[in-house]
């Protein structure tokens, strides 16, 4: 595996990189309307399984909303979100394994604004990223922690920091996290920081019940880390035995984890799996592993193609989720 970079170079160039001068992607017509017409078709196809506001503003509690249509063809493998806290406004994502080392800046409507390469790694298997405050300082982690196959001995999580603008550009991590499991390997898409306790928290994708695992967030030196097991999520919901029988493919799948996030005043755990969304709150007493062993609020998905990127509006009274496919529609979620 790629060795981790030295802890806190500086964290961004300005030098735009090769062939991401051009401005944001222009968005042909045709596409939009493709884009709504088939999300339209799955809603009329009774795919939807939450109502869907079209207000302005935040939804109502309990409500989802339509935020914006995922149309750009390089937002095809979407798998992970974070609202940016230095940027209102803006949702800093990335793709899937097998593309670029690279982050996009995207408006609250889908709409790409920038492309930023990072410099110094080696892209195995982007999962998910998590945005947090530290020092007064604004950071993005990015989880290189996929594993389907279960052979990666080792794995890493890069913080970079915001840039002061959103434009093409480079950045170098302000540290690396290199790491393994205590007990062999294990498939991971859902990863949180929790600044309070100078905690990333892990959760395994495919072993049931889902395991919590966690790392310290400023770890001493550039040894490799162990994460510690914390405990287990309980209260997925498990697929019924019908389900199971005619469908076993999606009864298998429905309950995987593939994304998670705390909300900003760091007192509660989102998880997002195939189908669920699943809140866990933390009491001022608790751990996040007497938190994940309660039973969480369980609320159905909208729609969505492959459920895998979700991240708490900056101002944690939402959350915004999207899917891996394009077309994809991007949610704002009130829980």
């Amino acid at each position: 595996m790629p060795s981790s970079p030295a802890r806190h170079p500086s964290s961004a160039a300005s030098a735009p990189p090769d062939r991401e001068r051009a401005a944001p992607a222009q968005r042909p017509w045709r596409w939009r309307a493709l884009g709504i017409a088939a999300l339209a078709a799955a809603l009329l196809g009774g795919i939807a399984v939450v109502s869907c506001s079209h207000r302005s503003g935040p939804p109502e509690p309990g409500t989802s909303q339509l935020s914006g249509m995922l149309l750009d063809p390089q937002l095809s493998e979407i798998s992970g979100l974070a609202a940016s806290r230095r940027h209102p406004g803006v949702l800093w994502m990335h793709d899937d394994g097998g593309n670029p080392e690279r982050l996009f800046a995207v408006a609250a409507n889908g709409d790409r604004l920038a492309t930023l390469r990072i410099e110094g790694v080696t892209k195995t298997d982007w999962e998910d990223i998590a945005a947090f405050d530290l020092d007064g300082r604004h950071y993005l982690l990015i989880a290189d922690t996929g594993d389907n196959g279960g052979l990666r001995r080792s794995l890493q999580l890069h913080i970079v920091e915001e840039p002061e603008r959103i434009e093409n550009a480079r950045l170098k991590p302000a540290w690396s996290i290199a790491f393994r499991w205590p007990d062999g390997a294990r498939d991971c898409e859902a990863v949180a920081v929790d600044v309070a306790r100078k905690q990333v928290l892990l959760i395994s994708k495919k072993r049931q019940p889902p395991e919590l695992f966690s790392l310290p967030l400023m770890p001493a030196g550039n040894a490799l880390q162990t994460a510690t097991k914390l405990g287990e999520l309980a209260g997925v919901p498990q697929p019924d035995p019908e389900l199971r029988k005619n469908n076993p493919t999606r009864a298998r799948l429905q309950g995987q984890i593939t994304a998670a996030d705390i909300a900003p005043d760091g007192n509660t755990l989102a998880v997002m799996t195939y189908r669920y969304l699943l809140l866990y709150p933390r009491q001022p007493d608790q751990s996040w592993a007497q938190a994940v062993a309660g039973t969480p609020r369980v609320r159905d998905l909208p729609w969505l193609p492959q459920a895998e990127a979700l991240g708490w509006a900056a101002d944690g009274r939402s959350l915004y989720a999207t899917g891996e496919f394009i077309p994809a529609p991007l949610y704002q979620i009130a829980p």
